[in-house]
């Protein structure tokens, strides 16, 4: 059985792996490392997410964390990762942004 700090140095190591303009889900990264954990990868992220390119790691919805929307557009600006909108808000397009980690 694993540790919990190394099943974090695990998720900041797939998230550091998420190249610029790409993203993937919380269950991607779960499924990355052989688990179904996507809440503890959300934990991980939360806790220690800003060591590594959090707003590369979002909801399966294709929105990213809650509460960061606006900071993450940056991010995603700069990196032109492809998002849509709709009513005046956007998502990430996972169809062209998903990374196979």
């Amino acid at each position: 059985m694993q540790s919990g700090d190394d099943f974090v140095s695990r998720v900041l190591e797939v998230v550091e792996s998420i190249p610029e303009g790409k993203v993937m889900t919380y269950g991607d990264v779960a499924a990355a490392l052989g688990t179904r954990a996507a809440r503890a990868v959300g934990t991980v992220m939360s806790h220690y997410g800003s060591e590594v390119a959090w707003w590369r790691v979002i909801r399966a919805s294709g929105h990213p964390a809650v509460d960061h929307e606006q900071r993450a557009l940056e991010y995603y600006r700069a990196e032109n990762t492809p998002v849509t909108w709709a009513n005046g808000v956007f998502r990430v397009d996972l169809a062209a942004a998903r990374h196979r980690g």
